[in-house]
């Protein structure tokens, strides 16, 4: 067949490039023989590597012995789990290219700030972990209070990871959402309380080139059917009666202007600073991969080498979802139309009669669906997709045996290398902040190991639990966002005003990060059963549920630095001389050797400003 100048051979569509298959489809044995060597790869590294995972040290920081580059891709793929590559191609779908500030504006200054500013004080130190950075500037109440919120991030962030491989399951297989979890699960369990960090690491290198070589399928064939960037503008103009879903910055000016009801404030303050530096300089999940580093420059350039990398990802996860628009198609040849999460529940329980048609009919009201698809719907000609299928239909649309096992193999390992990283961190986390200063403080250094390896297979348990939360949830980047909200904003404010105002005292960080967190949730709790305040919190009544997570982490944010400020002023700080290493300006920073042009970390965070400067006015 012909389209978009390139002609197909007719055989073509039942082997290698199933452009015309239904969006529905069965694993064939070559494509179930490329997903059952990965899940052999992975369990075999675990073993392989257990003997090297003995002590703390290897076990948690895997010996403090990655090169850069091992640490620089470990760390961006640690944040390339299947959430990420699942989570914004729907929002994609959802929002237009307004998610890919997360990608940039919401990633790049933060981690040129973590690698040329922060990275020292954490490396200086030789934390375990952020909690322990809290403890060793403001004390124990302040770690306790981080480490429990960061325990409890990262179980429901693992549930977020196995909720979004079984939505692949289904979405391909038809595979039951509970058996997709528990088998999934079990494989993370097994490599990582195996190896560790090290096995953690290892795997996300090899799911990184996963990644990349199975999502980039999706993106390439479908430009060739919409015929290139140009044709997709056209047809979404045709679609959706205007192009406001293909500028980054242009229509942020009002907050009714956009898909994402956002304002321009919204995305520098709220996301391009908050939770922006709040994740990447915070987040345990992410430093703990630079701190593996075998030496300060390592560690420094560790995320420079990630952000070239991180600056790509849009392309191969944010152009999935705006091909989606116009290219996911119904049985009948009609445009398909996706909807939030909560809505298919709602139609789900009415087609299983546990609901009658009205609760489906009124939850398809509040979506754009047109009033053909909605009357499909209801008829039970058609079932309903959420945003978060968006990847995975496109997926089975566009690749045929084989290579539709690559690309389902390139979502398992995203979904592993998500997973193996918050369970990794959460053990860490539990056994030197949680278990060790509370619980058994004299215990030797194997049974800390122990207490690791049991905290993964709990954490585990736990996470599948949280993984039915995000049936509630419109779409999974949605709820992703409002976790960081809640913790990671708080967060951000203590580890700021630690790191850089000497006078900050302990009492002052624990309130703040203790007020902050509770500000968050309570602002979140207040939306929820008073919508109308919605309008308080994210300054406008347009702004959508992406919009007033960053608001609410501003909020946070501002609450947590206040606190400390004000608390800091009524009470005693620490003497100077004992914030060598914990405070700029009172800290004696190690020297490095001169390296050439070429290896020095400046000259390449210069070159990634100018790349992200060039991106975001080719795409303004």
């Amino acid at each position: 067949m012909m389209f978009s100048g390139l002609l197909v051979p007719s055989a073509s569509p039942s082997h290698m490039l199933a452009l015309g298959v239904a969006p529905l489809a069965h694993l064939r044995p070559l494509d179930i023989a490329v997903i059952a060597i990965y899940f052999g790869m992975v369990i075999w590294i675990g073993f392989y590597l257990k003997g090297k995972s003995n002590t703390s040290e290897e076990f948690f920081m895997a010996g403090r012995e990655m090169t850069a580059w091992i640490a620089g891709l470990s760390f961006v793929s640690a944040n390339m789990g299947s959430l990420e590559l699942m989570g914004w191609a729907g929002s994609a779908y959802q929002y237009g290219i307004l998610a890919t500030h997360w990608y940039w504006m919401g990633a790049i200054p933060a981690m040129l700030f973590l690698g040329m500013v922060m990275m020292p004080f954490y490396y200086v130190s030789k934390t375990h972990s952020v909690p322990g950075y809290l403890d060793l500037r403001y004390g124990g109440g302040a770690r306790t209070v981080a480490a429990v919120s960061f325990a409890a991030e990262m179980i429901l962030m693992s549930g977020v990871n196995m909720f979004a491989m079984a939505v692949v399951m289904k979405v391909v297989l038809g595979w039951d959402i509970t058996f997709s979890i528990l088998v999934s699960s079990v494989a993370v369990a097994l490599y990582v309380g195996l190896g560790g960090l090290r096995s953690a690491i290892f795997n996300e290198v090899l799911q990184f080139v996963l990644i990349w070589g199975g999502a980039l399928l999706v993106p390439i064939l479908g430009l060739v059917q919409a015929g290139g960037w140009d044709g997709l503008k056209a047809r979404i103009l045709t679609n959706l009666g205007n192009d406001n879903y293909l500028h980054l910055w242009r229509d942020t000016g009002h907050f009714s202007s956009n898909p994402m009801g956002v304002h321009w404030t919204g995305i520098v303050l709220g996301l391009g600073f908050v939770i922006s530096f709040g994740y990447w300089t915070t987040d345990f999940l992410v430093v703990q991969r630079v701190l593996a580093a075998h030496n300060l420059r390592a560690a420094r350039m560790a995320p420079i080498i990630g952000s070239f990398f991180k600056m790509a990802v849009p392309f191969i996860v944010i152009l999935p979802g705006l091909l989606g628009l116009v290219l996911l198609q119904n049985g009948d040849g009609s445009r398909r139309q996706l909807v939030g999460e909560d809505v298919v529940k709602s139609c789900t329980a009415s087609q299983n009669h546990v609901d009658d048609s009205a609760g489906c009919s009124a939850a398809m009201q509040k979506t754009n669906l047109t009033a053909e698809n909605q009357q499909k719907v209801l008829s039970g000609g058609q079932e309903l997709h959420s945003y978060n299928e968006a990847l995975p239909l496109m997926m089975v649309r566009y690749c045929g045996p084989g290579l539709l096992g690559l690309g389902i193999t390139a979502l398992i390992a995203g979904f592993m290398s998500g997973m193996a990283g918050n369970v990794s961190a959460f053990s860490t986390v539990w056994t030197y902040d949680i278990y060790k200063p509370l619980i058994n403080k004299t215990g030797s250094d194997s049974h800390y190991v122990a207490v690791g390896r049991m905290a993964i297979v709990i954490g585990v348990a736990i996470s599948i639990g949280a993984a039915y939360l995000v049936m509630h949830a419109q779409g999974i980047m949605d709820y992703v966002q409002a976790l960081f909200s809640f913790f990671i904003a708080p967060l951000l404010g203590a580890i700021l005003m630690g790191m850089f105002w000497k006078r900050a005292t302990a009492p002052a960080g624990f309130l703040g990060l203790l007020i902050g967190i509770v500000t968050s949730v309570g602002l979140f709790v207040w939306v929820k059963f008073n919508p109308e305040k919605l309008a308080v919190v994210a300054l406008s009544p347009d702004a959508k549920p992406m919009a007033e997570n960053l608001y609410r982490a501003l909020w946070a944010f501002l609450v947590s630095v206040i606190v400390i400020f004000v608390v800091s002023l009524f009470t005693r700080p620490r003497p100077v001389e004992e914030l060598n290493g914990l405070v700029y300006g009172a800290t004696v920073l190690p020297k490095e050797d001169p390296v050439p042009f070429y290896k020095n970390a400046w000259a390449w965070a210069v070159l990634v400003v100018v790349l992200f400067a060039a991106l975001n006015i080719l795409f303004w």
